[in-house]
């Protein structure tokens, strides 16, 4: 069993707008936007980054909006409810706020003793805020209070035909089954940072999600460093998994495979960190590019949906 895994480092999806999705995740939800980046294989695409103050592992959402992009068929195979963690007591006053938004499908539920609120995004992409004692320091730069920020991620919900294969692949990554109710398994990874749950739903006869706006793309596990993450990548391959090669993400280093249940799963380091390029007091303000594309600035500067 592999130790180096510390619960989630971000959750990446797809959008069809970048000004609508900027203005959700930083307007509605309070968020920073933590940096302002493009695809590094589709340089026209922006890549948006949004999180706590710093961008911490852990905090952090982020966003491939392409234009246009037609809407995503929920099912099977993939992530299908990213949620954040918010103060007790807190959920009435975010499904007001989340109505005064004229935010979709709003709705109220508890699983595994804990309150949620659970919303749509503008793609449809499901959201849920859950009520814990999470004592993560909130971004508070865009209009909601401290005492009811969002603290950071709370944990993954993937939706699955079966969970068996994918429960063993979490066990053998560090997470410990904690709960079991009807048709969810809660899953924690001991000794993680606060973003260490993941949640399966068991839908044996749902049809297999097809990926589009609203669709996560894939989620992605922290590990402290290269060193560890090359640990863990010797250890999948050495279990038989496919993964790749190391790539260069500029502020963080990624391993990706394929799940048994289809979901996407992505291994990142902790390091570098937002700011390798930028100060972090003004994280998410000037266009980023990777060094393969700084070349195409001039021409991606005028393509690029202005965000405000």
């Amino acid at each position: 069993m592999l130790t180096q895994i510390k619960g989630l480092h971000h959750v990446t999806s797809l959008a069809s707008s970048a000004r609508e999705n900027n203005g959700f995740f930083t307007n509605v939800l309070g968020l920073r936007r933590v940096k302002k980046t493009v695809n590094f294989d589709a340089p026209d695409v922006y890549h948006l980054y949004y999180g706590d103050e710093a961008g911490t592992p852990g905090t952090v959402m982020t966003y491939f909006p392409f234009p246009h992009a037609a809407r995503g068929r929920p099912g099977t195979g993939e992530v299908g409810i990213t949620a954040f963690a918010i103060p007790k007591g807190t959920a009435n006053a975010w499904a007001e706020r989340l109505a005064t938004f004229d935010v979709a499908r709003i709705s109220r539920d508890t699983r595994f003793g804990e309150t949620r609120v659970l919303f749509d995004g503008p793609d449809g992409d499901r959201f849920a805020l859950v009520e814990t004692d999470d004592t993560r320091a909130p971004w508070t730069g865009n209009g909601v209070s401290a005492d009811m920020g969002i603290r950071g991620i709370h944990s993954a919900d993937m939706r699955l035909r079966d969970e068996g294969a994918t429960a063993e692949l979490l066990k053998f990554m560090g997470y410990e089954v904690a709960e079991k109710k009807d048709n969810i398994t809660r899953l924690i990874v001991p000794g993680g940072n606060a973003a260490n749950t993941i949640d399966l739903e068991t839908l044996p006869g749902a049809s297999h999600a097809a990926q589009g706006a609203g669709s996560v793309h894939h989620i992605a596990f922290a590990v402290e460093n290269r060193a560890r993450q090359l640990e863990v990548r010797e250890a999948l391959l050495d279990t038989g998994w496919q993964v790749t090669p190391v790539i260069d993400r500029d502020y963080f280093w990624a391993i990706y495979f394929r799940t048994p249940g289809g979901v996407l799963f992505e291994i990142a380091t902790n390091e570098p960190g937002f700011d390798r390029d930028e100060d972090t007091r003004h994280l998410g303000e000037a266009l980023k590019l990777p060094s393969q594309h700084e070349h195409l600035r001039a021409a991606l500067e005028k393509r690029l949906e202005p965000l405000a």
